[in-house]
């Protein structure tokens, strides 16, 4: 397939200061149900490190554990060096990694609600075999399930609220699902904290309390509107109109119809997303795919996030105060997304002034990932897609997200035992990449209408130079 043929069809002018319409009542309630999704994967990234450190669920399925834990001799960065439980928190990341891929064709062709409700099902599913597990391997498949439900909410929710929400306020509402993944994580800790005095079921409460949001979001995905693009990309296009109409609070949308129209002219001219997205014209959307969800998880935070109270407690923290220092970690993180180590002893608990300084240092971390790429990993790759790849776009950021959390989950506590200290020096490392990358190579797509993007990306220094040129009639090749 030549470029010029495909290259013609798709949006071909900006017409983004012609567009209608305001925040209406049917944006707010879709983009709050849809945002619970945030939510869940939240909790489920917050409760695993504080189940993890309750002695009950460490003596009933990681016995080794719990004795090394309890004795004095042992190294503290190395308590908890253990496969298996690290296997725990790990393998529902593997799982949403290989179910984010199988997501795509779903949120194409059946719409994005479809994929909503499918992981909310299997969060349900989930949820409740953890709460009832009696051996590991309950335990290990309660975590896959709940694996599966990432992989179709983190696919389907991101595209779900950047195609509702107006050009003008798309950011900051799509910024709903890394306020909802916070808040997420700091009621995880809270329960957490409150469920360590519950002996000896208290983490079966913690585990199982995941269906609560899960049951929210399969309602709501049953009763939430399609996204008028998606709609429109599988032929109701009157329909499409109908929902536009109604989530703009506004009959006046024939510029933002026009985009859509466009570019699902595009979309259905393409019959392998996969395949597509690897075009040269593609390339600047594939890297941030690729680069944004890697970025975000080499900063380190998911192994503050996840092994909040196992960290604490090899620092020499006792058990209720590591579980007390996760939730205000939890409670910064949270805060500072609505705002948008040094060397210790191995073997004995930490003085109160190195305990609060630890905390203080921890917190500031958290504070700056929750004003940077906590919202924007997520934001920016689901905006940056044209309709024609978004949905397979989509499953590439999550997946390489999923891919990066499931390696940082299953080797951190093994590099943690071996590098100590030094293991955070690694992620100092990335994120001084990271700024430089983003500094050089991420334009600002504040205020440009979804697909628009496509067009942006031919203004900046680097990547015109990338993409082939962009004729304005169709070619006379053929279409894939």
């Amino acid at each position: 397939m030549a470029g010029g043929g495909v290259a013609a069809l798709g949006v071909k002018k900006e017409r983004a200061a012609e567009y209608k319409g305001r925040m209406t009542l049917a944006v707010g309630m879709a983009c709050l149900v849809a945002a619970v999704g945030g939510a869940i994967f939240g909790y489920d990234i917050g409760i695993s490190g504080g189940v993890t450190s309750m002695d009950p669920f460490l003596k009933k399925f990681f016995p080794v554990v719990f004795r090394k834990k309890n004795d004095d001799g042992q190294n503290n960065y190395c308590k908890y060096d253990n496969q298996g439980l690290s296997a725990f928190t790990s393998s529902l990341y593997l799982a949403g990694l290989v179910s984010s891929l199988a997501a795509s064709p779903v949120t194409r062709n059946y719409g994005r609600r479809a994929s909503i409700v499918c992981g909310g099902l299997s969060f349900l599913a989930g949820a409740t075999l953890n709460a009832a597990a009696v051996n590991l391997v309950m335990l290990i498949l309660g975590r896959i399930l709940l694996g599966v439900g990432i992989g179709f909410g983190n696919q389907a929710v991101p595209l779900y609220l950047s195609e509702m929400a107006p050009a003008h306020l798309r950011g900051a509402l799509n910024m709903m699902f890394q306020l909802a993944t916070t808040l997420g994580i700091f009621t995880a800790n809270m329960i957490n904290y409150g469920t360590q005095h519950i002996r000896p079921w208290g983490w079966r409460l913690s585990l199982g309390l995941a269906a609560a949001p899960a049951l929210l979001m399969t309602v709501g995905g049953l009763l939430l509107p399609e996204t008028p693009n998606s709609l429109i990309e599988r032929g109701r296009v009157e329909e499409g109109r109908r929902v536009l109409e109604h989530i703009r609070g506004t009959a006046d949308v024939d510029a933002e119809f026009t985009d859509m129209a466009e570019a699902s002219e595009l979309a259905n001219s393409i019959e392998h997303p996969f395949r597509n997205i690897l075009e040269p014209r593609n390339r600047p959307q594939l890297v941030m795919a690729v680069c944004m969800p890697a970025f975000q998880i080499l900063t380190g935070i998911n192994s503050i996030l996840f092994y909040a109270p196992v960290l604490f407690q090899s620092m020499g923290f006792g058990g209720s105060a590591s579980l007390y220092s996760s939730v205000l970690t939890g409670a910064v993180l949270f805060s500072s997304t609505i705002i948008s180590i040094s060397t210790f002893g191995t073997d004995k608990e930490l003085t109160r002034s190195y305990s609060i300084a630890v905390v203080v240092v921890i917190c500031l971390f958290v504070l700056a990932f929750g004003w940077s790429w906590g919202p924007l990993g997520w934001t920016v790759p689901s905006e940056i897609f044209p309709l024609e790849t978004r949905s397979a776009g989509q499953s590439i950021t999550v997946a390489v997200n999923l891919f990066f959390t499931f390696v940082i989950a299953q080797a951190f506590l093994s590099l943690l035992c071996a590098l100590k200290f030094g293991i955070f020096l690694f992620f100092a490392g990335w994120i001084t990449v990271m700024t430089v990358f983003v500094h050089v190579f991420l334009p600002e797509t504040k205020g440009v209408p979804i697909e628009e993007m496509v067009l942006l990306w031919r203004k900046h220094w680097f990547w015109k130079k990338v993409m082939p040129d962009l004729p304005l009639e169709d070619g006379d090749s053929h279409h894939k």
